[in-house]
């Protein structure tokens, strides 16, 4: 930095200037402030399903009211507490911020103080007076390094656009949060269905055990037949496969629930039942509300505003740049004469630099900010396409799996009837057992697909929810901790 000082009246000047500077600032190309108002990429409207229109909005309803279970509620807590996703969110919006702050001071002068000496022998043959001199210099002051008037609004777009990525940060954060509470909430339900399917199982493979006793004495007895022992033997072993099958599902279903929630999670939903889980009912909103509840959505809108500054930046650079450089202080060939009357010292150093020929950088770069506002316009579309088929499938989903549940209770409710007869025939000695072991394995696998289908229906609810962007507010609070 330059020394600087010899007068008020100097130090006046060089205020003024300063101050006219600031003035100077505000002249530049304002900064991108919202985007510009063009029709959704989207129809107006959802595809018709019939649904509870009465219900709340999904941005009014808080995550603890949509899955109000304790255990899930406690699931949810550890993972708020322990998720490395939501760790890696938060630690990006930091990133980000502290990014920004880099940027945004680029808007101010940047001054520091300065101490320095210098103590010099100059031989005699290289200076006037023909004989070799001692020189001492020694400097205190106060300097401004290179202070950029942003005339042009380069320096406000670069902060713009800092801003909005910080904030595009702080939306993904939000959208990690909800998509964790997704994520959790279907792979809790798929523990309790898996749990439920697992009790069927069980007490089937006990029925079945004590069949293949009975059939075991009968045999020996002359009673039965081998072939109807054999029938009951494979009956017996199928049940014993699908408990083995269930029983793995379950373990890798914990394990994913432990990776979601970074903490053990082995008794999460034990004592739950799928009849006794509440979900609660979303009404179905406008498309055009996605936009301001959906997070992912609005963190492609600040990446669209980052993008637009940044085109804002390129532009400016072909116009001139105005620099200020300025110190102010003492200085002295003598150290006790620092601060001696006369030891003031000024420097004042403007510069300009104007862009003539630089080999078609400029143009590149302002071309590569355009094209990159283009990716982020297509990207945004993208998004909003995106989350109205979540929408679109998560309400079609929760009508026609309510519509395949009914239909599959009729349907449990007739196997059941249908193997208590299939058991009087064959004791009345009118049918084979053949079509009792028939009736008893479709009303396993009835029993089977209505605890799927029960699952299945909850989840539609909770994606319901989480495709319409709800809970954003606790979410955000809840992710931030």
């Amino acid at each position: 930095m330059l020394m600087v000082a010899k007068s008020n009246r100097s130090l006046v000047t060089i205020s003024l200037t300063l101050a006219l500077a600031g003035v100077m600032q505000g002249c530049g190309t304002t900064p991108v402030s919202g985007l510009v108002s063009s029709p959704l990429p989207v129809p107006a409207s959802y595809p018709q399903v019939t649904g509870d229109n009465t219900a709340k909005a999904a941005p009014d309803v808080a995550w603890e009211q949509v899955l109000p279970d304790p255990r899930f509620q406690k699931l949810m807590a550890l993972a708020l507490e322990n998720s490395r996703d939501l760790r890696l969110a938060s630690l990006r919006v930091e990133e980000a911020r502290a990014a920004w702050g880099i940027q945004r001071a680029d808007l101010f002068p940047s001054i520091g103080a300065t101490a320095g000496g210098n103590r010099a022998r100059v031989p005699g043959d290289i200076n006037l007076t023909g004989q070799s001199l001692i020189t001492s210099q020694y400097q205190v002051g106060l300097g401004m390094n290179q202070w950029e008037l942003d005339l042009w609004g380069r320096v406000r777009s670069l902060n713009e656009a800092a801003l909005q990525r910080y904030l595009s940060a702080d939306e993904m954060r939000r959208a990690a949060t909800l998509s964790l509470f997704s994520q959790l909430a279907q792979g809790w339900l798929g523990l309790v269905e898996l749990d439920e399917r697992l009790t069927l199982a069980r007490a089937e493979v006990a029925s079945r055990q004590e069949t293949l006793r009975i059939f075991t004495r009968r045999f020996e007895v002359g009673a039965a037949s081998k072939f109807d022992l054999e029938q009951v033997r494979v009956l017996s072993t199928q049940a014993d496969m699908l408990v083995a099958q269930l029983e793995q599902q379950r373990a890798q279903q914990i394990n994913g629930l432990t990776l979601l929630a970074g903490s053990p999670v082995a008794d999460i939903a034990d004592g739950v039942r799928l009849d006794n889980i509440v979900v609660a009912e979303i009404g179905e909103s406008l498309p055009s509300e996605l936009l301001t509840a959906r997070p992912d959505i609005l963190a492609a809108e600040r990446d669209l505003l980052a993008a637009d500054a940044n085109v804002s930046a390129a532009r400016a650079a072909f116009f001139p740049s105005i620099t200020l450089t300025a110190s102010a202080g003492t200085a002295s060939a003598e150290l006790g004469g620092l601060f001696d009357a006369g030891s003031r010292a000024w420097s004042w150093a403007p510069s300009i630099t104007l862009p003539i020929f630089t080999a078609g950088r400029l143009r590149a770069s302002l071309d590569v900010a355009q094209l990159r506002r283009e990716q982020a316009v297509a990207s945004y579309e993208k998004n909003i396409q995106s989350a109205f088929r979540d929408v679109a499938d998560a309400l079609a989903a929760r009508q026609w799996l309510a519509q395949q549940l009914k239909a599959q209770e009729a349907a449990l409710a007739a196997q059941r009837e249908r193997a208590r007869l299939a058991t009087l025939r064959y004791d009345a000695g009118s049918s084979t057992f053949l079509d009792v072991l028939d009736a008893r394995r479709d009303l396993l696998t009835a029993e089977q697909q209505r605890a799927q289908l029960q699952r299945a229906l909850l989840s539609a609810r909770v994606a319901v929810f989480a495709a319409l962007g709800g809970g954003s507010g606790v979410l955000e609070s809840a992710g931030g901790q």
